[in-house]
């Protein structure tokens, strides 16, 4: 958009037209695309290519990590530890890898602990989007230890703060602007989350939501482009069955929800925002239960996995990143009692192991929780159709969580490609 500078206007007698206000010129000046944002273009690209390499690579580790301890097999294929034979030995792997990521947070950085991105808005809010380049490093490392030996996390926290990081240290490199610097952190975000899921318009949207605090083309055109190179890239190297070029969790056509449905969603939106809460509250709980604690927080994560472990031989399909596991809950394949287990179960060990300190992403997780919580009303509500009703759970258990209305109504329908719903995804958001 041009800006005429009303400032040098000459008005002739007889001109009518008025003088723009200097709040109006201000708020105009918002949509403008000033000239600098032009040499983050390519470092955009840059850092989509670097954010995609980045998920790719540690999802391989963590499926590397995974195999080699559940399953004594070197495989790159990213293999959920639900089937694994070792009985109550498999209590050690989590516990273990607790061990590894608290020696890593004390003697390393203690800013690898937690999901990523409450890290990354802290950044931006209060670290004027300078991240510590050894970030860059032992993040992804340890959050590929703590979800490859059981923790039940998502590895999207992790890549979406690497990925920023990246951004932030590149920016620093090239001694940019915090505001250039706080644009190429989001885009390092966003990258990542684009990368893993194959949700580029998501992985924007979430950076506008959670990151960026403003629309404007100086962080929205690099986000953008970053989004955009890191799919293209994950289409491009990865052939695995998981990444292919279909969408992550592909599921049949889904039913478009009568008037009656529709009514369900509103009570599904409201039950959503009620087990949101209970979520937090845990999660909070389990915090100030480990600061209580008279050992160094270095040890809380190694309690974690104790807990981590009991939890998965109650019900294994709680373990790991449970990308398998949503497809099933999608897929209508979990029966009523496992899906009660599963919930209670994924939501007791996450808990326990987020507040213990460890490294990992929620994302995941809410959606398993909020698949299972809808899947399980789907039961109830006129026409059963659970399959329909485990995805509403997912965009209001995400929308209750992560307080990101937009993210949670395109997030679903990219991971799906089901375009049915838009309707009662936007009532139960």
């Amino acid at each position: 958009m041009i800006q005429e500078d009303s400032s040098k206007r000459k008005i002739g007698k007889g001109d009518n037209r008025q003088t723009p206000s200097l709040g109006v010129a201000r708020k105009l000046s918002d949509f403008t695309m000033p000239v600098s944002v032009l040499k983050l273009i390519p470092l955009s690209i840059i850092i989509g290519i670097f954010g995609a390499i980045i998920a790719i690579v540690l999802l391989d580790l963590i499926a590397v990590i995974s195999n080699f301890l559940y399953y004594q097999r070197f495989d790159l294929t990213l293999t959920s530890p639900r089937n694994n034979t070792l009985g109550w030995l498999a209590v050690l792997i989590p516990m273990g890898g607790g061990l590894i990521v608290g020696i890593m947070a004390r003697y390393g950085s203690e800013r690898i602990r937690g999901h990523g991105i409450p890290e990354a808005m802290e950044t931006i809010l209060v670290g004027g989007s300078k991240v510590e380049p050894k970030l860059t490093i032992l993040k992804p490392i340890a959050s590929a230890i703590s979800i490859g030996t059981g923790g039940p996390f998502g590895a999207e926290g992790p890549i979406i703060l690497t990925g920023g990081a990246v951004g932030s240290v590149l920016a620093q490199f090239l001694n940019l602007t915090a505001i250039e610097r706080r644009s190429l952190l989001v885009a390092g975000a966003v990258a990542g989350m684009s990368a893993v899921f194959g949700t580029p318009i998501a992985a924007v949207i979430l950076g506008v939501e959670l990151l960026l605090f403003e629309w404007k083309p100086r962080s929205f055109i690099p986000a953008a482009i970053a989004s955009i190179v890191a799919d293209a890239i994950r289409h491009w190297f990865v052939n695995q069955g998981w990444m292919r070029g279909e969408p992550l969790f592909p599921v049949h056509k889904m039913v478009a929800l009568g008037t009656t449905g529709l009514m369900d969603a509103v009570v599904l939106g409201i039950i959503c925002g009620g087990m949101a809460w209970v979520l937090t509250t845990a999660v909070y709980g389990a915090e100030d239960a480990f600061r209580k604690l008279p050992i160094h927080w270095m040890w809380w994560p190694v309690l974690g996995g104790l807990v981590v472990g009991i939890g998965g031989l109650i019900e294994p399909r709680a373990l790991g990143v449970g990308y398998d596991t949503i497809a099933d809950v999608l897929a209508g394949n979990i029966a009523v009692t496992a899906l009660i287990s599963l919930f209670v179960v994924k939501l007791i060990i996450w808990a326990v192991a987020l507040g213990s300190g460890t490294s990992g992403g929620i994302l995941a997780p809410i959606l398993i929780m909020g698949g299972a919580l809808g899947g399980l009303l789907g039961m109830l509500f006129p026409g059963k159709i659970p399959t329909e009703w485990a995805l509403l759970g997912m965009a209001g258990a995400l929308a209750g969580v992560m307080r990101s209305p937009f993210t949670s109504i395109i997030f679903p329908i990219e991971l799906t490609h089901s375009t049915d719903l838009f309707l009662p995804l936007l009532i139960t958001v």
